[in-house]
């Protein structure tokens, strides 16, 4: 069976109508992932403890390099706890919406299972994308939210409503970029069958996120600005809302890299798509 996306125009009314089915799906997900959570609440709890202790060792790092220096670049201590704090809001907002179903997408191919939800009356990537939520990225991602809070207070710096809403702007891009590159990655599934590795291989290059844009030059800086955007993810967000931004053109590019990469992962996709043949064929 040749799987292949169509993209049908719809009037205005109905697509009113289709935007308030796929939001009662995606609530039913929810409280599917809800009552799933609390089925295993001490494996809950324990990731939630996992994160933070981990969380804690990034920051403890980041303490004990300023022991040994004042500055990285132009990024002073706080700064710099700044950017890890919306690195790692970024990072557990990501994994709550994404990262579980995207490392799920080769099993799906692996077993056959691809095919019941191809055949289900919703588009397949949004059913792909969204099916499980991670309830614990939320509770992490407060505390990097407390994170930045405390690191701006130490800054002496109180952002605008523009700031903080500018802030939130770049961070859906952010992670848009993050899910895009790495569905994409989970596309491969389709010529070989297990990418968990490709996949998790992407997740691991989340940590180079966390440092100073300023820490890396050549080859290096250009390749995770303009290949894997990953120096531009919370670099940028973190800049805006420390009062940090020298060059606007940043966000115009943070913004640019986000559209290429969805649009080039959903040509992956639909490529990888056309090659998927029925488990039962």
């Amino acid at each position: 069976m040749d799987a292949e996306a169509t993209t049908v125009a719809v009037p205005p009314a109905q697509t009113t109508r289709g935007l308030r089915r796929y939001a009662g799906i995606y609530l039913a997900l929810w409280k599917n992932s809800v009552a799933r959570e609390m089925s295993f609440k001490s494996n809950f709890l324990m990731w939630i403890v996992v994160e933070v202790l981990w969380f804690g060792l990034q920051l403890s790092f980041m303490a004990v390099l300023y022991l040994h220096t004042d500055m990285i670049g132009t990024w002073s201590k706080w700064q710099v706890v700044l950017l890890i704090g919306a690195s790692h809001f970024i990072q557990q907002i990501f994994q709550a919406f994404f990262l579980v179903n995207c490392t799920q997408l080769s099993e799906l191919i692996r077993t056959g299972k691809l095919d019941f939800l191809l055949l289900l009356p919703v588009n397949t990537r949004f059913i792909i994308s969204l099916r499980q939520v991670d309830l614990g990225g939320f509770v992490n991602a407060g505390t990097a939210v407390a994170v930045m809070a405390y690191a701006l207070a130490q800054l002496h710096v109180t952002p605008t409503l523009a700031q903080m809403g500018g802030f939130l702007v770049l961070c859906v891009a952010g992670i848009a970029i993050h899910y895009s590159l790495m569905f994409l990655l989970a596309s491969v599934s389709f010529w070989t069958v297990r990418a968990q590795g490709i996949v998790w291989g992407y997740y691991n290059l989340f940590n180079i996120a966390r440092l100073p844009d300023e820490a890396f030059q050549g080859t290096f800086r250009r390749v995770f600005t303009f290949v894997i955007p990953m120096l531009l993810v919370s670099n940028v967000p973190a800049r805006l809302l420390a009062n940090k931004l020298d060059d606007w053109k940043l966000i115009l590019l943070l913004l640019a890299m986000c559209a290429v990469c969805m649009v080039v992962s959903e040509w992956g996709w639909r490529q990888s798509l056309r090659r998927y043949t029925s488990a039962s064929s």
